[in-house]
């Protein structure tokens, strides 16, 4: 772990913060000039170049950086912060030649194939949004340094002092821990974003974790976010297999 300069930009303006979410992403914007937030759901990730002005810094969660076999060093040392019960929040990124499976059964067959496991059905749920994300990492390499990973949880426990959300996010008790934390930090009013946009695309919880993210960028360019681990590895695209908080 490191708790140091993520390569943040002081000068930057804009910050945004997404999470995926039934419509998409949802994508919480701050611009640090005038101190305005707005809320957008993008149905792809390529809509974040269309937003004016365009986030200086976006955190995402959502892996970034895949290996070819084995788990990301990331992933562990990301569950070993958290400890129990939530580590269990950060599940095993898919890993890159599951990209191409056409069905949880195809996403099987290769793991299988490659490690003789089959793929957790957590990590199929979110491999098209890793695909997107991918592919778009990889078509615009100027978006590289500006997109980074992020897991809500280890954002909410280092926001906690160090300390991980006792319960889940789900639930009621859950939902009014990691609203303290946000309400505090963003404004009583900042959740009031959820009522601009259009209702069904989000749930809560995905607002929450999209502040959660927002938090993390804001960290990243005073150069005080945690990386984990603190030498990343690059995948064979160059991407790195990082989580910030």
């Amino acid at each position: 772990m490191l708790r140091g300069n993520a390569s943040g930009n002081p000068d930057s303006k804009v910050l945004a913060g997404m999470d995926g979410c039934p419509g998409g992403w949802i994508c919480v914007v701050r611009h640090l000039t005038t101190d305005h937030l707005q809320a957008h759901i993008l149905s792809d990730i390529s809509e974040i170049a269309a937003l004016a002005p365009k986030p200086d810094i976006v955190m995402i969660d959502i892996p970034i950086g895949l290996a070819q076999s084995g788990p990301r060093l990331c992933d562990l040392e990301a569950r070993r912060v958290l400890g129990r019960p939530r580590s269990s929040s950060v599940f095993p990124a898919p890993i890159r030649p599951c990209l191409a499976a056409a069905s949880y059964e195809d996403a099987c067959a290769i793991r299988m194939r490659i490690e003789g496991k089959k793929m957790s059905r957590q990590a199929w749920a979110i491999l098209r949004k890793v695909d997107q994300v991918d592919r778009f990492l990889s078509l615009n390499r100027d978006w590289q340094t500006r997109i980074r990973e992020v897991h809500p949880e280890l954002s909410f426990h280092c926001w906690n002092f160090g300390t991980s959300m006792a319960h889940r996010k789900k639930s009621a008790e859950g939902f009014a821990e990691r609203e303290r934390l946000v309400r505090a930090n963003f404004g009583k009013t900042c959740l009031q974003l959820g009522d601009t946009l259009p209702a069904g695309q989000f749930g809560r919880d995905d607002l929450m974790d999209a502040f959660a993210a927002l938090w993390t960028a804001e960290r990243v360019i005073r150069g005080t976010a945690l990386i984990v681990p603190a030498n990343p590895p690059a995948d064979d695209f160059g991407l790195r297999m990082e989580i910030l908080a």
